[in-house]
């Protein structure tokens, strides 16, 4: 039986139907992240911290901490660790972290001891024992140089008691150099920090603390930094934003506020907005997520989903969109951002004010833009394929200018080999700072997707990025094909990484670029682009499970979302099918269909949609979002439809 019949039709309208519905009020999306086991450990601890030292706390502060602790001990997995989801396997990390609020915590229950004896066995498991080299050097092996998550890991334990007492306890945390944050911020990058670019504030809290408890040996090093303490402190107010919630993320708030508690600032301005932030973020359930929430990503990848499909002005009316349109417009930052210093015309992944501009959301939001604007002097009306397709459209003033501003904020992010890092331009090789396939092929689509509409003068700049973005991914696409993204990742696979996740995203980027003559106005790039395609079409059709979706590799349980993935992609390779030899379509086609059957049997025709943790967040930390499976699959079936008759 074919997949190109009304059960198709019916999906994709239910479908479409459930993700318009999961709009705000205001007309966009927010979206939910999973309660975050990790997130519930610092934030109860912080909590915690800021209580014993005198800090001002809500009245509500003790219920937080304990219906957190409550959480923690019923959602332990049953090998007696904790993952960062409810869906995730065991880790180091979370589980320390969660052991050392239960066990440190006043007023533990019959059932907090049963989960704090539990995490014991599994500790002793996994470090090999439960005295502090053991542990230490379990943390230090999971995360190598980078100290972004170790040190502030080890503080935790070490204020927990984990550590054993006293200043020796603190000997097991590395000194972050929280003085060099007194330097000008144009210094920053040269001085190649140990912590990747967003963890400043960690940087500053948690070194203040490893430096109270255990002070450096060296009288010149205790003096510089006892003279910058202070110092140090104003500019971690000055990028505290006004929700209280560095980055909107709880783990890096907990991190700075019980770091300032332990060493005598409970009463400091910066810990009382983040006590604020921690009581507002907190959950019914008594848990807390990963970060407050994606609503840019969210709102434009459900954009890119709907406009795949050809009823796009219908199932989002002029009102909608315009809606959609006006609040992306006002999420663009105009001013330079206070935090990482990034300069105008970037989006951050949230609407709340703790966001920071990053490359995916830039890149997304454009494309969105471009998506949510009709022809010139018509508001109903989606120009015809063939207009749109040769550039055709002309946007409003306002849009317009947003585009070039962020096109140019993407353009001054790309780093020297091509690719695209996710803040700031050269930074280092720390992950998250580094070029990435996934936010260098998002680059490549935005890009291309305003080509036509940017200034002429702009256009030699945009060729030539361009020119090295696609240079950048060549040589980062694997011998097999494939490429490894930053920003996703799946726990079942090697390395913990998710190749088909940045191959589809690649690939996808790519075909339009691949068709013959579309790049050749910008100085070539088609050949190559057509051979990379050709590649990670051969990857994605050899991962493709025995039961026909796809898992984050070869072997990997399949999920929802990375079966949309690599359907959308190889869909968008039969619509657009680069000149590329023994390209084997065929395959392509049966490949699609077996996936398309999958979707369909596994969302129950477009009525259910359950997450799989793939998002990667800071850190190595896991999230899934509940809209990420119903913006996938959309994308994905509105393409199959579009190939049908192909």
């Amino acid at each position: 039986m074919t997949i190109y019949g009304e059960g198709l039709d019916a999906a994709v309208s239910r479908t479409r139907e459930r993700l318009l519905a999961e709009r705000t009020p205001d007309g966009h999306w927010v979206g939910e992240l999973s309660a975050s086991a990790l997130s519930t450990a610092t934030a109860v601890w912080a909590l915690n911290m800021v209580q014993s030292q005198g800090g001002e706390c809500p009245g509500s502060c003790p219920d937080l901490i304990r219906r957190g602790l409550d959480w923690l001990a019923a959602n332990q997995n049953e090998d007696g660790g904790w993952g960062d989801t409810v869906l995730s396997k065991s880790n180091i990390s979370t589980t320390l972290l969660a052991w050392s609020a239960l066990a440190a915590s006043p007023g533990n229950s019959e059932h907090h001891a049963k989960a704090i004896a539990a995490a014991e066995t599994w500790l002793q498991r996994r470090a090999g024992g439960l005295q502090a080299e053991r542990l230490a050097a379990a943390v230090r092996a999971r995360y190598g140089e980078d100290r972004t998550f170790s040190a502030p890991i080890l503080t935790v334990c070490a204020m927990a008691g984990r550590l054993g007492g006293g200043r020796d306890a603190w000997r097991h945390v590395a000194q972050l150099p929280f003085e060099l944050a007194a330097c000008p911020h144009t210094w920053w990058k040269r001085l190649r920090l140990p912590v990747v670019s967003y963890a400043l504030p960690a940087l500053i809290a948690v070194g203040q603390a490893r430096h109270h408890f255990r002070p450096a040996r060296n009288p010149l090093a205790r003096l510089v930094r006892n003279s910058l303490r202070r110092r140090t402190l104003e500019i971690l107010r000055g990028m505290q934003p006004p929700s209280g919630g560095y980055l909107e993320a709880v783990p890096l708030t907990s991190f700075v506020v019980m770091s300032l508690a332990a060493v005598g600032e409970a009463g400091h301005p910066v810990v009382r907005r983040g006590v604020e932030f921690l009581a507002a973020t907190a959950r019914e359930d008594g848990s807390w997520p990963i970060d407050t929430n994606l609503a840019t990503w969210v709102t434009t990848g459900s954009v890119a989903a709907l406009a795949a499909s050809p009823t796009f002005q219908d199932d989002l009316p002029a009102a909608g969109r315009e809606a959609i349109r006006n609040w992306l417009l006002d999420q663009q930052h105009r001013t330079e951002h206070p935090f990482t210093h990034a300069a105008p015309g970037g989006w951050a992944w949230t609407d709340l004010p703790g966001g920071v501009p990053d490359a995916d959301d830039t890149a997304g939001a454009l494309v969105a833009l471009r998506h949510l604007e009709p022809a010139a002097g018509d508001g109903s009306q989606r120009p015809e394929p063939a207009a749109e397709a040769a550039g055709h459209i002309r946007t409003d003033a306002r849009t317009r200018d947003a585009a070039a501003r962020g096109t140019q904020w993407l353009l001054g992010l790309q780093n020297r080999d091509g690719g695209i890092p996710t803040f700031c331009r050269g930074w280092g090789k720390l992950p998250f700072d580094r070029s990435s396939p996934d936010l260098t092929a998002h680059a490549l689509a935005a890009w291309t997707a305003w080509l036509t509409e940017l200034p002429a003068e702009m256009l030699p700049q945009v060729a030539a990025a361009i020119a090295r973005a696609l240079g950048y991914l060549e040589h980062a696409q694997s011998a097999e094909g494939a490429w490894t993204p930053l920003w996703f990742g799946n726990q079942f696979a090697l390395h913990e990484e998710n190749p088909t996740y940045g191959t589809a995203s690649v690939v996808a980027a790519l075909v339009p670029l691949a068709e013959r003559g579309h790049t050749a106005r910008m100085g070539g790039g088609d050949a190559a682009a057509a051979r990379m395609v050709g590649r990670g079409v051969g990857w994605l059709l050899m991962a493709q499970n025995w039961d026909g979706a796809w898992g984050g590799a070869p072997a990997a349980g399949s999920s929802v979302e990375e079966t949309a993935l690599a359907v959308d992609a190889l869909a968008r390779v039969l619509q657009s099918p680069p000149q590329v030899g023994c390209l084997p379509i065929q395959s392509v086609r049966q490949a699609v269909e077996r996936g398309t059957e999958w979707l369909l049997k596994h969302t129950d025709g477009g009525t259910r949609f359950e997450p799989a943790p793939i998002g990667f967040y800071f850190a190595a930390l896991w999230y899934y979002e509940r809209l990420y499976p119903m913006i996938f699959t959309l994308s994905a079936l509105e393409r199959v439809r579009a190939v049908k008759d192909i």
